[in-house]
């Protein structure tokens, strides 16, 4: 049975964000997920992981400036040492929060930058930070992110992130499939997760309904079906729940979202 991981940078934002762990706890989550941890000391956050029996699966290393509109910095030439600070710090975090996952962001391609030299800098950089996770048992994520969202972006497509782990060479660099992007950039979800999850690069897996980004059971993506599929497959990670609850930060807006979590746990109960 798939484990879904509550994304607190997107759920529960009618609480402050110390908060939305008891909150996530509360509705029956095991893990959670989030964009960045840097705003918060290492030992709160480990502090409600602990007293709410959370794991942290996953969060992203230092993106640039995100308020400027910096997507990462992984590909961008001449900001390798900014890069290499900001995997140090994250790799800090994972380890006080005990996650065994970083996402690094590729970034967006400046125009006039040569594509190849925008990928000599980023297979450089996430060798880099891959060597460095792996001193601590940590995985690099890498994510295709669909241009509709986030145009520009340097990796879009499964195919893409796949060849990418192949060059890079280091086996804790693996793919964060979300299945949301996924559906928008390029379809046919069910024949990639047929193709790429047997090869185990998979490491972690992301949800929500396509198009507006609301919760799985709205939209054009009939998600029971992923999921009876995921589990055929074998997959035992976690799928984050990262999508924007349709009735926003009203109070309990997002526990009165989670019908569809209830059904799937009511139908798959042993």
């Amino acid at each position: 049975m798939p484990r879904f991981a509550a994304n607190l940078s997107m759920l529960y934002t009618e609480l402050e964000f110390p908060d939305r762990f008891g909150a996530a706890a509360a509705d029956g989550f095991e893990g959670v997920e989030f964009l960045f941890p840097y705003a918060f000391a290492p030992q709160l956050l480990a502090q409600r992981l602990q007293q709410h029996r959370l794991s942290q699966v996953l969060f992203n290393a230092p993106p640039g400036d995100w308020d400027a509109g910096e997507r990462g910095t992984a590909c961008l030439p001449g900001r390798e040492t900014e890069f290499r600070d900001g995997i140090g710090l994250a790799l800090g975090y994972a380890q006080a929060l005990a996650c065994p996952r970083v996402h690094v962001m590729a970034g967006l391609v400046p125009e006039g930058l040569d594509r190849a030299d925008a990928h000599r800098t980023y297979v450089g950089n996430l060798r880099h930070a891959a060597r460095l996770a792996g001193e601590q048992g940590v995985d690099i994520m890498i994510e295709p992110i669909n241009a509709r969202d986030m145009p520009g972006y340097f990796l879009s497509r499964q195919e893409a992130a796949h060849a990418l782990v192949d060059e890079i060479g280091e086996s804790n660099v693996r793919v964060q499939m979300d299945l949301y992007h996924c559906q928008i950039a390029e379809g046919d979800l069910a024949a990639k997760l047929r193709r790429f999850l047997p090869t185990g690069r998979v490491g972690h897996m992301q949800i929500a309904g396509v198009p507006e980004r609301h919760e799985p059971d709205m939209g054009e993506v009939n998600y029971p079906y992923l999921f009876e599929l995921i589990d055929q497959l074998g997959f035992d990670g976690w799928l984050g729940c990262e999508y924007r609850p349709v009735r926003g930060a009203v109070p309990g807006g997002t526990s009165q979202g989670l019908g569809w979590l209830r059904k799937w746990r009511g139908a798959n109960k042993t």
